[in-house]
């Protein structure tokens, strides 16, 4: 007994060896409730969201939430522990209570940003969310949270109260709003392309105004650098995306195809119906064996038809080597090794130019690798240029200066 006593007389003849001893004390105080709150918080949660989501993976979103609120609790230990420090001054007992209560702030308002998210990942899993999204009325909501949070987090550093605060800013927000104004578009522009993930580091992208077209290779806060296709980097103020438009192909290079949209002109003065002979020529193409089939078989049904209701010749339906040649190139795409089979497919005729027929090829390769899509792009056209006089088809050319010399040639002779 007189050694505690004496050990006591000692402790109170030195107050900073009890203030450490207190300090540590709440330390540990601190670390315990942050150890008993995750320990048993984060198990409770899991349970009970292992329950209401068994196979979804929404539980993933749900424990970091859980682990943050879980901070709390040792910064409420700190904020009324630290008042039962012996020997601690009065201000630093404020600083501490302070600090601790605007990191209660920032904790629960980062908690409560991480469960808006959270509502809409399961929003985004309901059939309507296509239609009706909500991210955007989220992310508003997170510009609040985060605003009021900053405030009442000021306030409780500098222990005043949040309308003076904000009284405060009102004076100033004039002057600010014209002195960091490109601050404050290139801050808003961030935010948005952030939040609708409109634009990444290594995006593709497309903006003929400002003669970019490139590989995004910086975001910053002011300014988008992109390297240009001929190496040379061109830089993009960040509100500009927001303001003007631009293309983004990183769409195509997630899909996995790239698509060909290309014409052949073809003379419109070398259409014409199929005879047998040309018909027996078209029959050698494996690719046409089914079409030739079917469609003399239609035409063959619809003439005998006519001829039974006593009908003209001249209402009779032929084919023709334009249908044919359309035919045999669709069938020649789907049956392309390189071709996306699961995309769109189409062969179709545009409307009618003085240079021609446009006979459109509209498809989509296997891969979106540059050097392997001009390749493919390239092949499929040698082929059906070089195929076409066997269907006795023409493409229509621009006369050339060897053409009129030819001409001018025939008519001396």
């Amino acid at each position: 007994m007189q050694n505690l006593n004496a050990m006591r007389d000692r402790l109170a003849e030195q107050p900073m060896a009890e203030t450490l001893i207190g300090l540590c004390l709440l330390l540990l105080a601190a670390f315990a409730a942050d150890f008993i709150v995750r320990q048993v918080l984060v198990r409770l949660v899991r349970r009970a969201v292992a329950r209401i989501f068994p196979t979804s993976n929404v539980r993933g979103s749900v424990y970091p939430i859980v682990r943050t609120l879980g901070r709390v609790a040792p910064a409420l230990v700190i904020h009324h522990g630290v008042m039962l420090v012996p020997h601690l001054s009065p201000g630093a007992t404020a600083v501490t209570r302070n600090v601790a209560s605007a990191f209660v702030i920032i904790t629960l308002a980062m908690s409560v940003a991480a469960t808006l998210s959270l509502i809409n990942r399961v929003y985004a899993q309901r059939p309507e969310a296509a239609a009706r999204p909500i991210k955007g009325y989220l992310e508003l909501a997170k510009i609040l949270v985060f605003a009021v949070a900053a405030i009442l987090a000021i306030s409780a550093l500098i222990e005043r109260s949040p309308l003076l605060l904000l009284s405060g800013l009102g004076a100033l927000a004039a002057v600010l709003m014209l002195v960091f104004k490109d601050t404050i578009l290139s801050l808003v522009a961030s935010v948005q392309l952030n939040a609708n993930d409109m634009l990444r580091v290594g995006d593709w992208i497309e903006m003929p105004k400002l003669e970019a077209d490139g590989d995004v290779v910086d975001i910053a806060l002011h300014t988008v650098k992109v390297q240009n296709w001929d190496k040379t980097i061109t830089t993009i103020p960040t509100w500009r995306l927001i303001a003007e438009p631009f293309k983004n192909w990183r769409g195509m290079q997630e899909a996995g195809g790239r698509r060909i949209k290309r014409s052949l002109l073809i003379d419109q003065t070398s259409v014409g119906f199929l005879d047998p002979e040309s018909k027996t020529r078209l029959a050698r193409f494996a690719v046409l064996d089914d079409y030739l089939e079917r469609k003399s078989g239609e035409i063959e049904s619809f003439n005998a038809r006519l001829r039974e209701a006593g009908r003209d010749a001249v209402n009779a339906r032929r084919q023709t080597n334009l249908g044919a040649f359309r035919a045999y190139v669709d069938n020649y795409l789907r049956t392309h090794p390189r071709i996306h089979q699961q995309m769109t497919l189409l062969v179709r005729q545009l409307e009618p130019t003085p240079c021609g027929l446009p006979l459109e090829i509209y498809c989509f390769t296997s891969t979106v690798a540059w050097n392997d899509y001009e390749g493919i792009q390239s092949d499929i056209f040698d082929h059906l240029i070089a195929i076409l006089p066997e269907f006795g088809l023409r493409l229509f050319q621009q006369p050339s200066g060897a053409d009129l010399n030819r001409l001018g040639l025939a008519r001396a002779a």
